[in-house]
């Protein structure tokens, strides 16, 4: 009755505290790491994440081979919006004052 981990479970890693809040580029790569160490569930993947911000913090790695190492990690939305495409809502000044001055007038009336 031995509580003994089995020989074919491999151990879960720990979450590394290496957080460096002076260095703003590191600090988002740790907070991207943290979230994606955290709901991993895999013991490989959360021991790819250690060595990729380990490598990250001792410089052996750049910020763009991290995210790329990474990145099959994350969710990111298919589809992200293009930039070329940007869509502004538009109103005339004269029918903005117009809105304005009909919301003043019920906001006054409604004392």
């Amino acid at each position: 009755m031995s509580e003994e981990p089995n020989k074919n479970e491999v151990a879960q890693p720990k979450k590394l505290l290496i957080d460096d809040t002076s260095n703003f580029q590191f600090h988002a790569a740790y907070t991207v790491y943290s979230d994606l160490f955290d709901g991993a569930a895999d013991a490989t993947a959360k021991a790819d994440l250690n060595r990729n911000i380990e490598a990250l913090k001792e410089g052996r790695i750049d910020y763009e081979t991290f995210y790329r190492n990474i990145a099959h990690y994350r969710k990111l939305p298919p589809n992200p919006p293009s930039p070329t495409k940007i869509t502004f809502e538009t109103q005339r000044k004269r029918d903005w004052r117009i809105k304005t001055q009909r919301q003043e007038r019920i906001r006054r009336h409604k004392k």
